[in-house]
């Protein structure tokens, strides 16, 4: 193959590049809009209805905490603790021990003064073998499950199955939750009288705040540059993509570490999936197409202001295998559920998010790793001229550092969570510097991701080493 004609290649591929980032830029522009307004008009109604008259309003459900751990033995009691003291009226915690090779079992039977008991449990979804289920002579509404080990999934079917409530909430093994986050997640589900059965809340990082017995006393950026971008990178995550998608019903990602499930709508769904690493998106993505099928007006819906705070890998490795991770479960989901991509049956999730998803979430990563490729190799040998080189990297600069930006904005204008002045500019320096190192970095991993989905490499816990994130 001559000279000229590699140029030719490499130039049309660039094009075709610049077109796909300059759509998806706009893209991203017109749900930063839509989320903008919705965030305000969410504000603004809730300085005039405070949350305090759902904790005696008989229409507040009762809820079944369900908390799946896997070597949690360092965070599960300062989460656990901070679900006690939760403000809301009626609750059970169902901590799921999915054969953990710590010391998960003897912390919370230690700690909270468990016993074993004979409960008889209806197995409405299929589980690894449970070894024993404890509960708390200390709080009668703690129960701990300690079963064979089968994944996050079938922790979390064993909770459904051992659960006394009508919504079920699924919360990772090492999260703090804000004191009245349950009334606020479970606010459009009262109002709706029932015709929303899912809502997700927030997710920010824990590093950097200050945290004493199982609650947030001030909220605090970690040092670690790499944490700071996955404060920016989950500000842009919620903020942006969440929002904009559920105003009209498209949502198809509540988070597995805080959303709230219609627990009937999620046994006649069949549970959570076991043979998937996405287990939260893909169960999303069965109930919408449950949904669809039953021709119900239920919808999915993400609450902004209720927020979960989690740690957060502060090492390139495990970051790696997390972001990995995501992405092979996104791909798992979008397969498994290919028959809805355009499928008129499907209405606006098979039209909008179902594309979404597969041509800007999973496939922007091998089209962005093509485009680093075009660029290096393209520079080097001299085969693509330098202004369409430029061209490439201002995009490429306007979709990672200045959405991000917009991201923290929305952050100052509407949740305010961080105070001090100096936090919010590293946040914004930090914003301004995700071109040139952060996004390509997960662009690898995420490329990564989508080559072992490819080769159908099996998924785990994924695990991580925790360092605790509370005093």
């Amino acid at each position: 193959m001559n000279n000229d004609l590699l140029m030719v290649i490499f130039e049309w591929v660039a094009y075709f590049i610049i077109s796909y980032m300059a759509v998806i830029i706009v893209f991203y522009f017109s749900i930063f809009l839509i989320s903008a307004r919705q965030l305000r008009k969410h504000f603004l109604l809730d300085e005039k209805q405070p949350y305090e008259e759902l904790l005696t309003s008989q229409d507040t459900k009762p809820i079944s905490i369900i908390v799946p751990a896997y070597n949690e033995e360092i965070g599960i009691y300062n989460s656990v603790r901070s679900l006690l003291s939760i403000n809301y009226p009626e609750y059970e915690i169902i901590v799921v021990n999915d054969g953990s090779k710590d010391g998960t079992v003897k912390e919370m039977v230690d700690r909270f003064q468990m016993v074993k008991v004979n409960l008889v449990v209806r197995k409405r979804l299929e589980t690894q073998e449970i070894r024993a289920i404890y509960k708390s002579k200390l709080y009668d509404y703690l129960f701990l499950i300690d079963k064979e080990n089968g994944g996050k999934s079938d922790a979390l079917n064993a909770g459904i199955n051992l659960s006394n409530y009508p919504y079920v909430c699924s919360l990772d093994g090492d999260s703090v939750l804000e004191r009245d986050a349950f009334l606020k997640v479970m606010k459009p589900i009262i109002d709706s009288n029932g015709e929303v059965i899912v809502t997700g809340g927030s997710i920010r990082i824990a590093n950097g705040c200050q945290i004493e017995r199982g609650e947030v006393m001030k909220v605090g950026l970690a040092k670690s540059p790499l944490v700071v971008m996955q404060v920016v990178e989950y500000l842009r995550a919620f903020l942006m993509g969440r929002i904009g998608l559920s105003r009209h019903n498209l949502l198809l990602i509540v988070s597995g570490a805080f959303g709230v499930f219609h627990k009937e709508w999620v046994v006649k769904a069949g549970g959570y999936r076991t043979k998937t690493v996405g287990e939260d998106m893909e169960l999303i993505v069965r109930l919408h197409r449950l949904i669809k099928d039953e021709k119900s007006n239920k919808r999915i819906e993400y609450v902004p202001d209720p927020v979960c705070w989690t740690e957060a890998p502060d090492s390139l490795k495990i970051l790696r295998r997390q972001r990995s991770r995501w992405h092979r479960g996104l791909y798992e989901s979008l397969w498994l559920h290919k028959k809805m991509i355009f499928n008129p049956k499907y209405g606006l999730i098979g039209f909008i998010s179902m594309p979404y998803f597969l041509f800007i979430e999973l496939l922007s990563a091998v089209i962005e790793f093509i485009g680093y490729l075009i660029v290096i190799i393209g520079l080097v040998f001299s085969l693509i001229n330098i202004k369409v080189a430029l061209l490439l990297f201002l995009l490429s600069f306007l979709y990672g550092s200045i959405l991000s930006m917009s991201a923290v904005l929305l952050e100052e204008w509407s949740l305010r969570k961080y105070e001090a002045k100096r936090e919010l500019a590293r946040l914004f320096f930090y914003s301004l510097t995700e071109a040139f190192w952060y996004r390509p970095l997960t662009v690898i991993w995420r490329f990564e991701g989508f080559v072992q989905a490819i080769f159908k490499r099996e998924g785990s816990w994924g695990e991580m080493t925790r360092k605790g994130i509370s005093k």
